[in-house]
C-alpha cells in the first residue's frame, strides 16, 4: 500500500523550504566530520563546533539551527545565513505486508531514487542508491534497464539514511539506533560514484554520526576493478561482488562490465582487498536464472573457481538470490529444488551458502526491482528515442 506519513511531511520540510532559498547555500548533509569541520573553519569556528554540528544533524536530526541549544548564538545565526540541512523531498512510501518499507525520493529534474528499510529480529538493514538508474545494465536488473541519468552527491546519498533513521524513530517512538547496517544495494553501480560514496561511508561509519561498524556496511559491486583496490585503501568496508556466472563467455552475457573486467581480474581484485577488509571473506551475489547460470556444471565450475585444486582460491561465501522476474529481461527464476540442490552443491564443497530471503516483493522493493515508479523518470526511453532519431537521419 502507498502511505503519507506525518513523520514524511516533518522531515521533508527541510527540502520543501530549501527550494525557496538561494543556490549559494550549503547543505551541511554534503560533508563527512573532516568537510564540516573545513566548512566551520572558514566561517571562523574551531573543530569542535563542528564536531557538535554533526552529532545535532546526524545522531539527533536535527535541521533547524534554533534548535541546536548548545551551539552559540553567533554561530547559529552565521549558518542560518549560508547552510542548510536538505532533505529530499519524499514522493511516496510503500509498506509491504513483511514490514519492508520503500521510499521514492525526488533528486529533481524528472529523477527519482528508493532506498528500501528491511527490518529483522536481530538487525535493521537500508538499502542505500547511490545513482539515478544504472550504467551497467545487467540482465536481470530491472533498474539496469532503465538506463542511466546521474550520479546522486554525497548528500543525496546520505539524506537517504538521515530521513530513514530518523522518521523510523519517530514512528516507533524509539531514541535509540534503528538502522544497524547499510547495504550500498540501491540504484546504481556504487564504485562508479566512487567520489560521492567515500564521503557517505565516512558519515556511516563516524562515531558523532551513526557509528556504524565496519562489518555492518556493505558496498555491492558488479567488478570496478581499479575502484575496489582503491577502497580497500581509501575506506574497506564489507564488500558484495555480483558475480552471477561461473565463466566469462556467460558473465559477458548477463553482467556487461565482465568484458572490461574479466573474472579472473576480478578474484586478484578480491584477494587484494581481503588484505583491509574488516571480514576475513568476499560476498559473492549470485542471482539465479532457470537453465541459464543453475545447473550443475556451473556450481562446479563456483567450486573450481574460488577452491581450485591448485594455485590461490577466494576466500568467500556465496548469497544465491531468487530472481524477480519481468518481462523485459526474457528471464525467469530458478525453482526452488534447483536453488537448494545448487547451494548444496556448494555447500558440500565448504563453501558458506545462504539462499537470500525475498523481502519486499509485493511493493516492488526486492533485489534488482528497484524501477517500478522510477522509470519514467530517469527519462531514459526519452533519450534513446532521441539517438534513433539522430542515428536516422541523413547526412547533409
Amino acid at each position: 500500500m502507498t502511505t503519507t506519513t506525518d513523520t514524511s511531511a516533518v522531515l521533508a520540510a527541510p527540502a520543501a523550504k530549501a527550494a525557496a532559498t538561494s543556490a549559494t547555500m550549503t547543505n551541511l548533509l554534503e560533508f563527512d566530520l573532516d568537510g564540516l569541520a573545513a566548512f566551520c573553519e572558514k566561517l571562523g569556528e574551531k573543530r569542535f563546533r563542528a564536531t557538535q554540528l554533526f552529532r545535532w544533524i546526524h545522531q539527533r536530526g536535527a535541521h533547524e539551527f534554533d534548535a541546536m541549544s548548545d551551539l552559540a548564538k553567533a554561530l547559529r545565526d552565521k549558518l542560518k545565513g549560508c547552510a542548510h540541512v536538505q532533505a529530499l523531498p519524499v514522493i511516496t512510501e510503500h509498506v509491504s505486508a513483511d514490514g519492508t518499507v520503500k521510499w521514492l525520493f525526488d533528486v529533481g529534474d524528472g529523477n527519482a531514487v528508493e532506498a528500501v528499510f528491511i527490518p529483522e529480529d536481530d538487525r535493521g538493514t537500508l538499502c542505500v542508491s547511490s545513482q539515478a538508474g544504472c550504467a551497467v545494465g545487467c540482465r536481470f536488473c530491472s533498474t539496469g534497464h532503465q538506463g542511466f541519468s546521474r550520479n546522486l552527491t554525497t548528500g543525496e546519498i546520505v539524506a537517504q539514511l538521515w530521513f530513514a533513521e530518523h522518521a523510523l524513530r519517530k514512528r516507533l517512538g524509539r531514541d535509540e539506533r534503528i538502522i544497524s547496517n547499510v547495504v550500498m544495494m540501491g540504484m546504481g553501480e556504487p564504485l562508479q560514484n566512487y567520489s560521492a560514496l567515500v564521503p557517505a561511508l565516512r558519515v556511516m561509519l563516524d562515531d558523532h554520526a551513526y557509528g556504524l561498524s565496519r562489518r555492518r556496511v556493505t558496498v555491492s559491486t558488479s567488478g570496478v576493478v581499479p575502484m575496489i583496490d582503491r577502497l580497500a585503501q581509501d575506506c574497506p568496508v564489507a564488500l558484495a561482488v555480483s558475480l552471477h556466472a561461473p565463466n566469462d563467455p556467460l558473465r559477458d552475457n548477463l553482467v556487461p562490465l565482465n568484458r572490461k573486467y574479466p573474472i579472473e581480474e576480478l578474484l586478484a581484485a578480491c584477494n587484494r582487498y581481503l588484505e583491509h577488509a574488516p571480514r576475513d571473506f568476499i560476498t559473492f551475489e549470485y542471482c539465479m536464472l532457470d537453465g541459464v547460470n543453475d545447473q550443475i556444471e556451473h556450481a562446479q565450475q563456483l567450486i573450481a573457481l574460488v577452491k581450485p585444486a591448485r594455485g590461490e582460491g577466494v576466500r568467500c561465501k556465496f548469497n544465491l538470490i531468487p530472481f524477480n522476474p519481468f518481462p523485459a529481461s526474457g528471464l525467469l527464476r530458478s525453482s526452488h529444488a534447483q536453488v537448494q540442490a545448487f547451494g548444496k552443491l556448494l555447500s558440500d564443497a565448504g563453501i558458506v551458502t545462504t539462499v537470500r530471503k525475498t523481502r519486499g516483493d509485493d511493493i516492488d522493493a526486492a533485489c534488482g526491482q528497484l524501477a517500478g515508479d522510477v522509470k519514467d523518470r530517469t527519462k531514459a526511453a526519452e533519450r534513446m528515442a532521441k539517438q534513433r532519431t539522430i542515428a536516422l537521419k541523413p547526412v547533409t
